[in-house]
């Protein structure tokens, strides 16, 4: 009786504070007027020669201009100027990197037609083996041509890269607030969570380079996106400037 008591004590806890009995080994708060360049290095360009359109048909330029750090809260912005679009890519490759854990992430999209905004992770060893041996977890995306859902997705050298281990979740009023985007990963499986909510859980039964390849550590990314293959064709232009809000990313172990 006493053990079921205890689990159930522990069902009843609030995921936030079970994230907290593990240590926090690294926050990002975006406090000052501009980026740390201690925790982030700045993605520029339009990905060519080597990847053109960031390997998904994408229209903007990465710009760091389009970066800046406002009232505590990371602010991407994508705007169109003349024929073209530009926006900002960041990520922590070689300065912060982590291997299992809870990663915590407050968010506030925007929305519109043709953007795609995202929170996602990389292998540290995408230098050495390419994508999809890497790994990549896509905490959060967002495409504006899809109003109120949240992509929570995972590629693998198993699924040639496309987005098989993946789930659509709904969000009410989705660019109304700020909202929380979380994942619990160890060796076996990575939950994701929105809001605190579990919203989808992978683990396969097989687990290896090709099915698992997260068993390594990854770096973080943030950025946004304008058209490409995942973000839509049509763009609505007359939705710019839109600015992506990221509060504070919180990693716990």
């Amino acid at each position: 009786m006493k053990k079921l008591l205890s689990i159930f004590v522990l069902a009843a806890v609030p995921l936030s504070l079970l994230a907290q009995e593990k240590a926090l080994v690294w926050e990002e708060n975006f406090d000052g007027s501009s980026l740390n360049m201690d925790n982030w290095s700045y993605e520029t360009g339009d990905g060519c020669p080597n990847i053109c359109g960031w390997g998904n048909n994408e229209r903007q330029i990465y710009n760091k201009d389009y970066v800046t750090v406002k009232d505590g809260n990371l602010v991407i912005t994508a705007d169109k100027v003349g024929d073209k679009y530009y926006s900002g890519k960041i990520n922590t490759k070689d300065k912060h990197e982590f291997k299992y854990g809870t990663f915590e992430i407050r968010a506030k999209v925007p929305g519109g037609n043709g953007i795609w905004p995202a929170i996602w992770m990389l292998g540290d060893n995408i230098s050495e083996v390419g994508w999809p041996a890497s790994g990549e977890i896509d905490i959060m995306e967002f495409v504006g041509r899809q109003p109120d859902t949240v992509h929570t997705t995972l590629h693998t050298p198993a699924s040639h890269g496309n987005s098989v281990n993946t789930k659509v979740t709904g969000v009410d009023k989705i660019t109304d607030d700020f909202h929380t985007y979380k994942i619990d990963w160890d060796e076996n499986a990575i939950t994701f969570y929105i809001d605190q909510k579990e919203v989808y859980t992978f683990s396969p039964e097989v687990k290896d380079d090709e099915t698992y390849p997260f068993r390594h550590p990854f770096y973080f990314l943030l950025n946004m996106a304008v058209g490409g293959n995942f973000g839509g064709p049509e763009v609505d232009d007359s939705i710019f400037p839109e600015k992506f809000w990221v509060d504070y990313i919180r990693v716990y172990q």
